[in-house]
């Protein structure tokens, strides 16, 4: 079995990507997150070109990793000048990672019209500068850039400058498709040919998604004889971002055949913590390790997978970190709430009764507008209402909204006041907030932590509209998702109705409803 090196370079490429900015204990913590996860190399951007990453450096150097090896990256040194002699070149040394990846030009249009010398003058350089940090005792990776452009231009000179990486000590000599315009079958021959010509030598490939092909170039690269491949974990990276390394994992464990580092069982958990570092948001049909990954919504894909799970999904959700759901919507039949319900009432069968009660009620809450795919805490309570397993813990006696322009202090533009019961005690209270809406959630949570005081850890964390009847403009009917977390775990849940304080309203109590079903139900099983 062979077995593929993982080179993640979310630090260096992945930062050049548009919005992405990390502080320096942010890259100290994806650090950790990616040697804990067990790729063999992180790459951490170049300690000459910033004091961020001056310090990063120094601070990394005090880091314990398990597995993966710290490489600094920056490029061959100037033209018609030695290494010892460039700043950039002797910056790499300072940050004292036991691998460096040195970027040379290939394409002999890059080397004669942007670097603006003679080919020869190129080829020194890669030597020189290759050379220089082999004899100071780092291990060496040579990313070829541009290399499937300029090996399609001039093949005989993009060869040569591999040679002359090669007789320097290159360690790797990666292939880089920077423009990410080349497609797989050509990346696919061209990494053959490398392969064969370079037979004792790591040939890697490095692949930009400008053509939608960095993932499916990578594998092809890889089952062409590659054994290095790098990429950004979650696939940020300059302008369409760079192959994506919780796609290209699986894919080698799971699809070619061969090791890798990395526990698929964390994956997901990888993926999702280093997109929030990145301060993003996961794409929820991300392969493997996104949310609707695995999420089934078509009756017979429902059937079909509780039946026989790989007849609908490629590969089990366990082993990439994930989980199956079951989608609610009005083309769900009894197989498929039955599915849904396992969790809630395993002991329903397909006739019973109570089944297609629960089909019917679905089915008339969407036709109203209601949602139930992104909204399982909802339809959790919409289920346990249905069997009489519900009690509310709150009623609602009043509320008020205001709202005022301009502002009164700044930020805060409204208030609400509101009146809630539980078990015939009344609690009065009103709050401000940044507009209607979280004043209401303000409002609610405060008053209800009177009586509950786990809701006080509970916190709104997202908030959508979505015009449903647009034609009827402002009257128009909404639908309200919410997404709410207690620190430790989080929910969504939905209301509609063409007043959107209304909406929110429904959505919110529901958030709380659920969470206190929730508390109570674990107790009990304590």
């Amino acid at each position: 079995m062979r077995t593929i090196e993982i080179f993640d370079s979310t630090l260096r490429d992945g930062a050049q990507g548009e919005g992405i900015s990390f502080s320096v204990s942010d890259k100290l913590t994806i650090v950790k997150t990616l040697d804990a996860f067990g790729v063999d190399y992180i790459e951490a951007g170049n300690p000459g070109s910033n004091p961020k990453d001056i310090e990063f450096f120094q601070r990394a150097a005090t880091l314990a990793l398990r597995s993966a090896r710290l490489c600094a990256f920056g490029s061959t040194c100037r033209k018609q000048s030695a290494p010892e002699e460039d700043a950039n070149v002797l910056s790499l040394l300072t940050a004292n990672t036991p691998a460096v990846a040195i970027f040379g030009k290939t394409w002999d249009l890059h080397v004669t019209e942007v670097l603006g010398t003679t080919l020869a003058e190129n080829l020194r350089l890669v030597r020189d500068t290759l050379r220089f940090f082999k004899d100071h005792g780092k291990e060496v990776i040579f990313d070829a850039e541009h290399f499937f452009d300029g090996y399609l231009h001039n093949p005989q000179y993009a060869m040569q400058v591999l040679a002359a990486a090669q007789q320097a000590g290159a360690d790797v000599l990666c292939l880089c498709d920077t423009n990410g315009g080349v497609l797989p079958d050509e990346i696919g021959r061209i990494v053959g040919t490398v392969c064969a010509a370079f037979p004792d030598t790591r040939v890697g490939i490095h692949c930009h998604n400008d053509s939608g092909c960095a993932v499916a170039s990578s594998l092809v690269a890889l089952r062409a004889g590659a054994a290095h491949v790098q990429g950004t974990f979650t696939g940020i990276g300059e302008r369409c971002g760079n192959a994506e390394l919780s796609t290209i994992i699986p894919g080698i464990q799971l699809k070619l055949g061969m090791a890798c580092k990395g526990d698929l069982a964390d994956l997901r958990h990888t993926a999702t913590k280093l997109t929030e570092l990145s301060n993003m948001t996961m794409p929820t049909n991300k392969p493997y390790v996104g949310a609707s990954a695995f999420a089934h919504k078509g009756g017979m894909h429902i059937d079909g997978v509780s039946k026989l799970s790989r007849s609908f999904e490629h590969v089990s959700p366990e082993a990439v970190g994930n989980e199956r759901r079951f989608l609610m919507s009005e083309v769900s039949g009894r197989t498929t709430v039955l599915a849904k319900l396992a969790s809630v009432a395993p002991e329903l069968t397909k006739d019973s009764p109570q089944v297609k009660r629960i089909v019917d009620r679905l089915k008339e809450l969407e036709h109203q507008g209601f949602q139930f795919e992104a909204a399982d805490a909802s339809f959790e309570l919409m289920v346990l209402k249905a069997l009489d397993r519900f009690a509310p813990h709150f009623s609602l006696s009043m509320y008020r909204i205001s709202g005022e322009y301009p502002f009164p202090d700044g930020e805060q533009s409204a208030s609400a006041m509101l009146s809630i019961q539980v078990d015939g005690t009344q609690e009065t209270t009103a709050a401000m907030g940044n507009g209607p809406v979280h004043a209401l959630d303000t409002a609610l949570r405060k008053a209800l932590s009177v009586f509950y005081p786990e809701v006080a850890k509970v916190r709104l964390t997202d908030y959508k509209v979505r015009v449903l009847t647009g034609q009827e403009a402002t009257a128009s009917t909404v639908r309200v998702l919410i997404e709410s977390s207690d620190g430790d775990t989080s929910w969504t849940t939905v209301g509609v109705s063409t007043d959107i304080i209304a909406a929110s309203w429904q959505a919110l109590t529901d958030s709380i409803e659920y969470i206190l079903h929730q508390k109570e139900a674990h107790a009990t099983c304590q």
